[in-house]
């Protein structure tokens, strides 16, 4: 089954290309931007040597959906997906920061909180709570983004507003756009029956000066959700939440020897693994959108996208 790894594509009036995680940006005429989502994996900030069929597909297409649902509330850089795999927008500077919210205890936050920690980006964590439990109200828990864009680290505000990483009136936007995105996410995630534990969202500047919101949102890569149905059962049992998101890559690796330190050799995935996480990846796809994914034709994938976008950028 075909997958995107690498594109190098020379698209009309193209710039320069910047390579993320799992998404290749290509700078367009110095106001578009085209981006690529591929399908590679990344956990522990670390590119799994494999990718996951379909994977950059269902990124795009929920992250296209979830922008829609909340173009209402915050401006976003979307203009079109001209291709499954792809999401052209308006050109915007990247804030450095990464806005994490997180509504309950899990993840990275629980390793934290069981490690001993109760301040986290320095802001406090109640006592006494368990893994997966809900916070009284959600918390921002900001993440510095890399130039290489593979190591990002916990940093709280009052770091980023004194080390002018973010200007004090433009980060109080972000706070405020974040908190309203994850309200929204959280009941667009309640009408599935599903619960929206913890997110992260990127925002960035446009010539004009507009604060918008850029990348993806509520995906699987960038959010973790729970099943609703049996979540307070499970918690009050001590048992593992039911979870709809990457965690379940990030605990089979752990499981297997791997959090991304230095020395650990990254664990073989089967053929089985790699097939179960892309049934994860859909799974999540019909339950956060309420639609029936189609698997569009990967016979070629490179020459499709290329012709797509390519026609897309020459008719505009």
């Amino acid at each position: 089954m075909n997958t995107i790894n690498n594109t190098n594509f020379n698209f009309p009036g193209q710039k320069n290309v910047y390579k993320g995680k799992v998404r290749e940006v290509y700078s367009i005429n110095d106001d578009m931007l085209v981006m690529v989502a591929s399908d590679r994996l990344s956990a522990f900030d670390v590119i799994m040597p494999r990718q996951i069929p379909y994977k950059g597909q269902i990124l795009n297409q929920i992250a296209s959906f979830m922008l829609e649902a909340t173009r209402d509330l915050v401006p976003n850089w979307l203009i079109e997906c001209p291709d499954p795999n792809v999401a052209v927008g308006h050109l915007a500077t990247p804030f450095k920061v990464e806005m994490v919210i997180r509504g309950y205890l899990s993840g990275h936050a629980w390793r934290e909180y069981r490690d001993g920690k109760r301040v986290l980006c320095g802001v406090p964590m109640p006592e006494g709570m368990k893994e997966n439990d809900k916070f009284p109200e959600p918390i921002i828990t900001p993440s510095t983004k890399a130039d290489d864009g593979l190591h990002d680290e916990d940093i709280s505000k009052e770091e980023i507003i004194a080390q002018n990483i973010v200007a004090k009136e433009d980060y109080e936007v972000l706070e405020d756009y974040t908190r309203k995105l994850f309200q929204r996410g959280t009941e667009l995630a309640a009408e599935r029956d599903l619960i929206l534990v913890d997110t992260k969202y990127e925002f960035g500047k446009t010539a004009d000066g507009q604060i918008v919101l850029i990348d993806e949102i509520h995906t699987p890569d960038s959010s973790r959700y729970f099943y609703a149905e049996g979540y307070q059962e499970r918690q009050d049992n001590g048992e593992a939440q039911k979870q709809l998101s990457k965690e379940f890559v990030r605990r089979w690796l752990i499981e297997n020897g791997f959090q991304g330190k230095e020395g650990q050799a990254i664990p073989e995935m089967s053929d089985e693994k790699i097939l179960e996480i892309s049934d994860r990846y859909i799974e999540l796809f019909e339950n956060n959108t309420g639609q029936k994914f189609q698997k569009v034709d990967t016979s070629n994938l490179l020459k499709r996208i290329e012709k797509n976008v390519t026609n897309y950028l020459n008719d505009m």
